[in-house]
Formats: C-alpha cells, sequence, structure tokens
C-alpha cells in the first residue's frame, strides 16, 4: 500500500471561511473529510492508497511566528512527522502562502528558499521505503485574491505588495523543484482563493485541487518503483 503525506496549511486543514464567518469556533470551521482536497485525492487514487493529513492553520515554510508561536514552523515539525509516519512513499509539500504576510518580510525568493529547506528535509531523510527517502511532490500556493482588502484576514496578510508577492510564487517554487528535481504543481492554475477572504479555498476549490493533485500523481507515476 502506497503511503501519502499531505504537509500543508489552514487550505490542507480544510478551513471553511464560511462556517468560520457564521459563529462556528476554530475547530468547528473546517471542510468534513471527504471535502478536503486530501480526501478527494484519496478517494481519485482509490484502493491500496493511504493518506495522511497533516494541515496546520498558519503553518509556515521555515518561519517561526512571532505572534502565533514557534510551533507555526514547517521546518521544526517536518523530520518529527516523516518519522513517525515511515514509511512514506510520497510526501506532498503545499506550503508557502502564511509566508507572504508582511511580518515576515520576506521575499518571493526567501519563501521559494524555506520550501526548499523542506524538500532538502524530505530528500535526506530515511523516511522511504527500504531506508530511503520518500518523493516529494511540491505544490506552489495559489495567490491571494483581488478583494484581500475586504478580507477578515487583511489586516494580518498585508495588502498590495502581498497579492503580487504571492503571483510570483509559482515561477519560484517551479524553478525550485526543477534544480532539486522534484515534481510540481502550480495550485494558482488549478484553482483560485474564494471571494469570502482572498485566501482559502471554498468547497469547490478544495474538490479541485484533489482532483488536480491525484492527476498528477498518476500522470507522473509519481508512486511507481
Amino acid at each position: 500500500m502506497a503511503v501519502i503525506l499531505c504537509y500543508g496549511d489552514s487550505n490542507t486543514w480544510g478551513f471553511n471561511i464560511e462556517a468560520y464567518a457564521g459563529g462556528a469556533p476554530m475547530a468547528k470551521a473546517r471542510f468534513s473529510p471527504e471535502l478536503r482536497w486530501p480526501g478527494v485525492m484519496a478517494a481519485r487514487l482509490g484502493q491500496g492508497h493511504r493518506v495522511i493529513e497533516e494541515g496546520l492553520n498558519g503553518r509556515t515554510t521555515s518561519q517561526d511566528d512571532p505572534f502565533d508561536g514557534e510551533h507555526k514552523n514547517g521546518l521544526r515539525y517536518l523530520l518529527p512527522c516523516l518519522e513517525s509516519h515511515m514509511p512514506l512513499d510520497l510526501v506532498i509539500i503545499a506550503l508557502g502562502i502564511n509566508d507572504v504576510k508582511a511580518r515576515f518580510g520576506a521575499s518571493a525568493g526567501d519563501i521559494a528558499n524555506g520550501a526548499g529547506r523542506l524538500i532538502r528535509c524530505v530528500l535526506g531523510s530515511e523516511a522511504g521505503p527500504d531506508g530511503k527517502a520518500p518523493r516529494v511532490l511540491l505544490v506552489a500556493p495559489f495567490p491571494l485574491g483581488e478583494g484581500l482588502s475586504s478580507s477578515p484576514f487583511a489586516e494580518l496578510l498585508g495588502g498590495r505588495a502581498e497579492i503580487d508577492k504571492s503571483k510570483l510564487l509559482g515561477i519560484r517554487y517551479e524553478t525550485l523543484a526543477r534544480t532539486l528535481g522534484v515534481a510540481f504543481l502550480d495550485a494558482g492554475k488549478e484553482v483560485s482563493a474564494c471571494t469570502a477572504d482572498s485566501l482559502h479555498l471554498d468547497a469547490a476549490g478544495q474538490r479541485k485541487l484533489g482532483e488536480a493533485i491525484a492527476a498528477r500523481i498518476l500522470d507522473g507515476g509519481l508512486l511507481k518503483n
């Protein structure tokens, strides 16, 4: 059985902005497992695959968050996560949009470098079959929406500069994936942020992303020996 780890942020966790805006507590402002993109992907891949969800709201690539805590740093938890779930056939890294926040002052290149640190951690591990490294699929974040100024997260994320920065991540990540020899998918070519907050996916977006990632895995033969 092929084991796939989905390592991401609130969109991997399945944050539901409509439920949250309607008064649901954070713990319940979440799409059900079958509606979240990892669940959609699992259904599309079919039997013989086990999908592990590792989404965390606010998770960055490798930044300690000065307000929300250093546990939001994706690099800090990645190796323990790999070792706790090994053997892993494939690790999907879907992080970077939280690094866009103005508080970090990171450029698109800096954010891609953070993603690179995650990839190198996976490739340098022995968490795959037979003590080798798992394969990696890097997913570039879709850009922030143009309606960010009216988003509930506008103050947290920033403004025009952060939107423009987020639009550069696709090309930066593609170059990174090519350099490190890992598979790549640009989520911005598949889905867009919902209009409710210009940051998260709605149910339709979750479905589209899950289907796109499953297709990339199958078409790319990422689980073949």
